[in-house]
């Protein structure tokens, strides 16, 4: 294993289990440990060539699914990947349905977040650096067009747009919460997307998930989520998992149209940047050093 990065690079990140990137025809498959300014990674990055694209995959809860949601160093995670140069990320998460009609083996492609998070950290600024970076459309328009593409192509049944309820976990919903969550109208509900999807956006990275949804969270009667059932279903998400990215990774780096992610902090960071200290610069300079030299 490699102890960082070095001259290895990669143009598409993929955040999943690890099962998700074992997939047939990978090559020059090569594990690197990186270090960050906002501390390790969830492990070691895995970085390989498949159909011809550099990618980079990193298990969101560690080999062995060692951390909870909560646990996870999201910072870390999407530090490292940008790091290596990724420019488009590809996240995969398990999920259930808030709707009859969103079934178990659906794959959800959401247009918006929800965040009910409370114990997590999701911004990397702050301690004398100030950005608002907009999140008003949390998830990169392009990429969800490809993965649309790729789940017709593919005959995987899936749902188009809705929100994802991100909640703390680890504990699943009470009856009350999910009741509250669908009179919301809120579509998917997930332990991970935030606050991923908003440190993507301020680290200036095209961001899109697929929610593959594992059951009816414990609102349908007869239906209540249970560890035993969501295996199962996992395991054969995951099947088609890998099928979607090994169809998709090729048409995210195709695709070149424009994007507002890969812009988002041109206009958001508000500390003079007389005001930023030599260690806080540094500390950012992977994200800020595009808009200010010092």
């Amino acid at each position: 294993m490699e102890k960082c990065g070095g001259d290895i690079t990669a143009s598409v990140g993929v955040i999943g289990g690890s099962g998700v990137y074992e997939i047939e025809g990978i090559e020059q498959l090569r594990e690197i440990k990186i270090k960050t300014p906002f501390g390790d990674p969830s492990d070691a990055i895995t970085v390989g060539v498949l159909n011809g694209v550099k990618c980079a995959f990193l298990p969101r809860h560690g080999k062995g699914h060692r951390l909870t949601p909560t646990e996870i160093p999201v910072r870390a995670n999407i530090w490292a990947l940008k790091s290596l140069g990724v420019e488009k990320i590809l996240a995969i998460s398990a999920c259930g349905s808030l709707k009859e009609e969103i079934k178990p083996k659906t794959f959800c492609i959401p247009d918006q977040i929800f965040d009910r998070t409370i114990h997590r950290k999701s911004s990397f600024f702050g301690e004398g650096v100030v950005a608002h970076v907009g999140v008003a459309e949390p998830f990169c328009e392009n990429l969800r067009g490809i993965i649309l593409e790729g789940v017709k192509e593919l005959g995987i049944a899936h749902t188009f747009g809705g929100t994802y309820v991100c909640m703390e976990g680890p504990q699943f919903s009470t009856k009350a919460e999910s009741q509250v969550n669908r009179s919301h109208g809120f579509s998917v509900i997930g332990m991970t997307a935030a606050p991923e999807a908003k440190l993507a956006r301020e680290a200036e990275m095209c961001y899109a998930t697929v929610g593959l949804v594992t059951d009816y969270d414990v609102w349908k009667e007869g239906e209540e989520v249970t560890v035993e059932k969501i295996i199962d279903i996992m395991n054969a998400n995951v099947v088609n998992a890998k099928k979607l990215v090994k169809a998709i990774i090729p048409k995210f780096i195709a695709d070149k149209k424009p994007c507002a992610c890969r812009s988002a902090l041109q206009y958001a960071i508000m500390t003079n940047p007389a005001a930023i200290s030599k260690a806080s610069y540094e500390k950012l300079e992977l994200l800020i050093g595009k808009y200010i030299k010092k």
